[in-house]
């Protein structure tokens, strides 16, 4: 907004991040659109409670833990030159959504389970998409308690910020693992006798797998690519030295410790 007020022209993408931000959206979409054709048109749809409750497990899975969590970690690259706080806020807020929208493909298939008196959390499947929910919850509650509310000092976030930045990339890229062991596992168990035979059902749950690593990969490109990465805006650089200047009492004008 300044730099309108100055004339000068207002800021822009770096060469190249739109599109692969553009690309990712057009694969998250593309991705839901075929989890809902093979639920829809191969499992008989979605329905809470009824024998096709367990349906509304893998669809939530991908819209929470692999669609919405995707874009929150794409937050920080597209509103590159919005306010730090809200930037922040609208990070959280698309994470507890996924969140929320992932217990309730939990509870989907627990519920499922229960009713058909099927063994919960035997394969590999369910063991690391459970870890991959239980560390997602605590990687956004520590984000919550470090970032977007006040009281952990400057040189404390300094700490936990690269901490936070991995984890954020591991929990996205062991999610979308989870996932794709979850297509095979219900592929082997629902048409065993003929997936080899490239059945129809088969090759729809494939193209869905590849559309998750495809999305998995545009999103960690733009997210290790350092050039696309948030600059600090010049009031963001002055808030910060108050606030350190606050929490560690240092002055503005002092050297780091």
């Amino acid at each position: 907004m300044q730099a309108a007020m100055d004339g000068a022209p207002p800021p822009t993408s770096p060469t190249g991040l739109s599109a692969y931000v553009a690309v990712s959206q057009l694969l998250g979409l593309t991705l839901l659109a075929t989890t809902g054709a093979w639920l829809g048109r191969y499992r008989g749809g979605v329905a809470w409670h009824s024998p096709l409750q367990f349906n509304a497990h893998p669809l939530c899975m991908v819209l929470g833990m692999v669609f919405l969590q995707g874009d929150a970690l794409l937050v920080y690259r597209v509103f590159r030159h919005e306010a730090k706080r809200s930037t922040k806020a609208l990070h959280a807020l698309l994470h507890g959504l996924a969140l929320v929208i992932a217990l309730v493909g939990i509870i989907a298939v627990f519920e499922s389970h229960r009713t058909k008196g099927i063994p919960n959390m035997y394969s590999l499947h369910s063991w690391c998409g459970m870890a991959a929910f239980v560390l997602y919850l605590l990687q956004w509650l520590l984000g919550c308690g470090f970032f977007l509310f006040p009281g952990a000092s400057f040189s404390v976030r300094g700490q936990y910020k690269p901490q936070h930045i991995f984890f954020g990339i591991a929990l996205f890229i062991l999610s979308i693992t989870s996932c794709l062991l979850g297509i095979t596992e219900m592929l082997l168990f629902k048409i065993s006798d003929s997936y080899s035979h490239f059945v129809p059902e088969g090759i729809l749950a494939n193209t869905l797998g590849v559309l998750l690593v495809a999305f998995g990969l545009v999103v960690c490109y733009v997210l290790t690519r350092e050039e696309w990465k948030r600059p600090p805006l010049a009031e963001e650089m002055a808030l910060s030295m108050d606030f350190k200047t606050l929490t560690e009492g240092e002055s503005p004008s002092g050297g780091s410790q």
